[in-house]
């Protein structure tokens, strides 16, 4: 199937009495551009950065109601039989998949078990579910009650539901004990497998600008808009949830006309709130990778076992290929994130050419996307835990490092959240022009602004 692409107007000047309607201020580099009318599997991108602006799709409701339940009714088959079963010298053992999460609470490591069953069960349900529910009250053409309140926590929840990357903690999982154990898959694991594709195509199908269409309407945009300029130097942003143009107050604060989400012209204190956040990430890497991530107990005989060590481990078994996916998720990706944020942060204030600024907002979006699959390690000590526990026979239990590599992707993934990419487009095209309020939120300063070397 043909997919098209186009670009959203950014040319034609405001013209007094024409439709105010279909603008949209891109949210990564604050663009201001007139939407152009989309057949189903169309999309409209950015005509500045790329950044995809709406994308239709054919019977938007229908199609995500019919993902959604699907999903959620492999998610219950996946919680209703046996996970993974393993047999090792006469003992046996076989774990459903909140078993993950309940052994990390009695390994006295409840914020990681929280977390665990958060990310693949908690938050993933409330998902299918509020996309059930709003889906079928646009399919009854009369919105269920708090519509728009649900409609406004789906963005919000996106980047924290994990059952991809569980599933390839799980195969990790399997291979680190397919040497000492005999392993087999239960029905469940299969189910689970089917959940997060599902999971994957549910909030994929989801068109957003055509659901808040229809929950809300579009009210006008506000008057004398200049396409082809920065949303902020005209006092208008885009809200993050919705995509409705407002028009703010002197102070540079107010609310979405359509979904009430709060609004300022920039996040507040985005440099300094990611600064901080970085800076507690590498505070709290050093003891992850100093401490165990858990400790393997054989005949009696303890083994503890780092981030490091177990990737050692696996290349002494000659087991490269999963050696390089644990190293990358622990290591290369932590370190490259909080490198990759920190120099984001320190050039932004400085001035660049249009072919800066894209390679700077590519390697943004790359920190944005990989930082979740860091969890990879911690899903796997989920795993071990709650399925190899036999005794001082054999047996495996979570180290200190377990929490403090979850407190580093959580942290960094805040971080990449906090950092406002549209500050990568400031330096030049709304700096001279913008409004009081927003040079009171801006963190660069005209005067000592430098060209890239």
């Amino acid at each position: 199937m043909r997919i098209d692409h186009p670009v959203a107007q950014d040319t034609a000047p405001w013209r007094p009495g024409a439709r105010r309607r279909r603008l949209r201020a891109c949210h990564e580099c604050d663009l201001l551009v007139a939407l152009p009318p989309l057949r189903p599997h169309q999309r409209a991108n950015c005509p500045r950065c790329g950044h995809t602006l709406s994308h239709r799709h054919a019977r938007p409701a229908q199609r995500s109601l019919a993902l959604a339940i699907t999903a959620l009714i492999a998610l219950i088959a996946s919680m209703s039989f046996p996970f993974i079963r393993f047999e090792a010298r006469g003992v046996s053992n076989a774990i459903q998949l909140t078993d993950t999460a309940i052994s990390l609470v009695d390994f006295h490591e409840p914020f990681v078990g929280i977390l665990v069953l958060l990310t693949i069960v908690v938050l993933p349900v409330f998902y299918l579910l509020s996309v059930i529910w709003l889906q079928i009250g646009l399919l009854r053409r009369r919105p269920l009650p708090r519509s728009r309140r649900i409609a406004r926590a789906l963005v919000q929840l996106s980047p924290w539901m994990m059952a991809d990357v569980f599933v390839i903690g799980a195969l990790v999982s399997l291979i680190k004990i397919a040497g000492m154990a005999s392993v087999d898959l239960g029905l469940s694991f299969w189910s689970f497998c089917a959940f997060a594709l599902l999971l994957l195509w549910t909030s994929r199908s989801l068109d957003i600008d055509w659901m808040w269409f229809s929950l809300a309407g579009e009210p006008p945009a506000p008057e004398h808009c200049r396409l082809g300029e920065p949303a902020a130097a005209q006092g208008v942003t885009g809200c993050p949830t919705c995509g409705l143009v407002n028009r703010l107050s002197h102070f540079g604060r107010g609310r979405c006309a359509r979904c009430g989400e709060r609004l300022r012209f920039r996040n507040a204190h985005s440099l300094q709130r990611t600064w901080a956040l970085l800076l507690a990430a590498v505070i709290f890497y050093i003891p992850a990778n100093l401490y165990p991530i858990m400790t393997t107990t054989s005949l009696g005989s303890e083994t503890p076992s780092t981030i490091i060590g177990g990737v050692l481990i696996f290349i002494s078994h000659g087991d490269w290929p999963i050696a390089l996916i644990i190293f990358t998720a622990s290591v290369v990706v932590p370190i490259g994130k909080i490198l990759a944020l920190a120099w984001l942060c320190f050039v932004v204030r400085k001035r660049g050419q249009l072919n800066y600024r894209h390679k700077r907002l590519k390697l943004y979006r790359i920190t944005e996307f990989i930082g979740r699959w860091s969890m990879i390690d911690v899903f796997v000590v989920a795993i071990l835990v709650s399925l190899v526990h036999a005794g001082s026979l054999l047996a495996i239990t979570p180290g200190p490092a377990a929490l403090a590599f979850s407190s580093v992707v959580i942290i960094t993934m805040l971080a990449a959240i906090t950092f406002d990419a549209r500050l990568i487009w400031d330096t030049r095209d709304v700096q001279p022009h913008m409004p009081a309020a927003l040079k009171r939120q801006s963190p660069y300063s005209p005067v000592k602004e430098a060209d890239d070397v």
